[in-house]
């Protein structure tokens, strides 16, 4: 799961020099062979990454990508971004980490799987969690319960989000893509 800043960087012949952007693309200490610097429209930087964080993929499919989960890049506004840091604020504020049983992955016990129980911590106020930012199954999406590791998701999306709306304040442009 990816977040991406993507920067127009083309040099037009009307622009004024002082806007003209300079690109340097290098293999090793010459430059790139293949990279004619300019004709590049874009650089795109990974702006932030998760792995089976699948309450936040949840919300890009359904906020930005209109509820399509096709792997496609959506471009995510900045309103949206803003919607998204509220409700990772909220579920920071009001939800805290208290001592518990987390499941960590399955084992068969007499024909049926059955939840690995280990000390860990879970969500106090998870109905909050719940509202703003529900889990969601699927194929390869991690575990569903309101934890340490939702919680640690929730935060690293705080700290993406917050990125990633200074880079649009500077001009660039936010997309985010999944690939299964």
């Amino acid at each position: 799961m990816y977040l991406e800043k993507r920067i127009y960087v083309k040099n037009w012949s009307h622009n004024p020099k002082k806007d003209e952007v300079k690109i340097s693309v290098k293999k090793g200490a010459k430059k790139h062979p293949n990279i004619d610097t300019s004709k590049v429209s874009y650089i795109i930087e990974e702006a932030g990454y998760w792995r089976k964080a699948n309450a936040i993929h949840a919300w890009f499919v359904e906020h930005c990508g209109k509820g399509n989960d096709d792997c496609n890049p959506y471009w995510v506004s900045s309103e949206d971004l803003k919607d998204l840091l509220d409700r990772c604020n909220q579920i920071i504020e009001g939800c805290k980490l208290v001592k518990g049983k987390v499941a960590n992955g399955q084992r068969m016990v007499k024909g049926k799987w059955v939840n690995q129980m280990e000390d860990g911590k879970v969500m106090t106020n998870s109905e909050l969690a719940h509202e703003l930012l529900p889990t969601q199954e699927g194929f390869f999406f991690g575990g569903t319960d309101y934890n340490e590791w939702y919680m640690n998701d929730i935060i690293e999306t705080k700290k993406i989000v917050e990125e990633a709306l200074k880079s649009i304040e500077v001009g660039a442009e936010i997309y985010y893509q999944a690939s299964w």
